[in-house]
């Protein structure tokens, strides 16, 4: 296939992901992590590189961030939420990390693509993504792409959408957000 017809491809996988997710979901999402005094974030594999990329700018919108397994993450404490994605819900160590947030009594969100998964069984709030092209999901059938990538491609712009919304939660524009970027570069 050539570029153009590959480019089609793949926005029309986007624009079908993205369009089916529940907008009350996303704003349940939104509200939960404004009242949390302190946000984890959990994924493994290219999963994980999103769910890192989300904690950075959650950084630098101000949040108290930590990403899960990073070795200057404190105890997770009764209040805060842990955010963690896995399209099947069946990681082991995100069904561990679910199942160690909640014995503490803290809040948990899942971004995933099995809203029946064990993991999504335990959460306080499950974001379904329709995504589904991995090993563990029925594939869609009109998705083209590899395993994973269509659920990766639309947790980045999810997250992505939902820091916009962050930011005019909080009143900032980018250059507040520039003011906590990195500086030791």
């Amino acid at each position: 296939m050539d570029f153009h017809t590959l480019r089609q491809a793949l926005l029309q996988d986007l624009a079908r992901s993205l369009q089916a997710i529940e907008p009350g979901q996303f704003d349940a999402l939104a509200a939960r992590l404004l009242s949390s005094p302190r946000l984890f974030i959990a994924g493994r594999g290219r999963t994980g590189l999103q769910m890192r990329a989300f904690a950075m700018r959650l950084m630098h919108l101000g949040f108290t961030v930590y990403v899960v397994d990073d070795v200057t993450t404190p105890a997770i404490e009764a209040g805060d939420v842990l955010v963690a994605g896995s399209a099947s819900g069946q990681t082991a160590s995100i069904v561990h990390y679910v199942q160690q947030a909640r014995a503490r009594g803290a809040g948990v969100v899942l971004l995933t693509t099995a809203p029946g998964s064990s993991a999504a069984q335990a959460a306080d709030l499950c974001v379904y993504l329709p995504a589904t092209r991995h090993k563990q999901a029925a594939p869609d059938p009109a998705a083209f792409q590899p395993r994973g990538a269509l659920f990766e491609q639309t947790l980045l712009l999810l997250l992505d959408l939902l820091i916009l919304r962050l930011m005019a939660a909080r009143g900032m524009d980018e250059s507040a957000l520039f003011r906590r970027h990195a500086n030791l570069e």
